[in-house]
């Protein structure tokens, strides 16, 4: 599939990082990037994987007590931006897009809650994108319980055909094991005009990233995969238990530094 938005070779790089949900589901005040993984926060991690690919910027979105959050990463050199009412992640990247007026080239899209994506995927991610010219790539991967993720549906041919949130998804797609990370490459140009189109009707009724995926294949603009071969990589933290999770492999293989 040709994509007239994506040049093989678009300048720039610029990172953007979700960082503005309550977290309820954590059962604690703190905001949920902030809770700690072997001594450091979650946000922290992320924005120095996000460093390590040497990006133009880095834009972490807040919004609930946004100034924990911009205290912690004081020191950070990063831009701030501000998603005062919380409608979900593409009106957050929305939101991130207002600092990155007249940037031109890929914008990479990672959350603040998977602490241990690593920059080797990253670059592979933006590698994959570039060979192929994709308005789209994104990093999925198997999970033994997919419960809570949104499920890669492809075709027979192996093409990505959706991305189909949790709430969202039949019982057949709920059995799919092959999970949605959160992390994206997207072109600038077709990200804009995709965020543009996008509107709230789902169960949640909120402004899903995901959906910028079935824009791109509406449009036959390319969509490219990057399947990573450790789960932990691209788990996310949305519960007590899975932050335990992380912290007791955090502990066993020291991947997490």
């Amino acid at each position: 599939m040709a994509n007239k938005d994506a040049p093989a070779s678009a300048p720039g790089l610029a990172v953007v990082i979700l960082a503005a949900g309550r977290g309820k589901r954590m059962k604690s005040d703190l905001p949920k990037v902030l809770h700690p993984l072997g001594g450091r926060t979650l946000v922290e991690r992320v924005v120095d994987v996000a460093r390590e690919i040497s990006p133009d910027k880095i834009v972490v979105v807040v919004g609930h007590k946004g100034g924990m959050v911009r205290e912690a990463l004081g020191g950070a050199s990063v831009i701030f931006a501000e998603q005062e009412e919380q409608w979900g992640t593409a009106h957050a990247v929305s939101t991130a897009l207002e600092s990155l007026r007249g940037f031109a080239g890929k914008i990479v899209v990672l959350s603040g809650d998977v602490p241990l994506m690593d920059s080797s995927t990253l670059r592979a991610l933006v590698k994959l994108r570039d060979d192929e010219g994709s308005g789209v790539a994104l990093v999925t991967a198997d999970a033994e319980n997919p419960f809570g993720y949104g499920r890669i549906i492809r075709s027979p041919d192996g093409r990505v055909e959706a991305v189909v949130e949790e709430r969202d998804a039949t019982e057949a797609q709920k059995a799919v094991r092959e999970i949605n990370a959160g992390t994206y490459v997207f072109e600038s140009g077709f990200l804009r005009r995709a965020l543009a189109q996008i509107k709230p009707d789902n169960d949640q009724e909120e402004y899903y990233l995901t959906d910028v995926v079935k824009i791109a294949l509406a449009e036959w603009v390319r969509v490219s995969a990057l399947k990573a071969p450790d789960f932990s990589r691209v788990m996310g933290v949305n519960r007590p238990e899975e932050l335990e999770a992380l912290e007791a492999l955090h502990h066993k293989t020291g991947k997490a530094n």
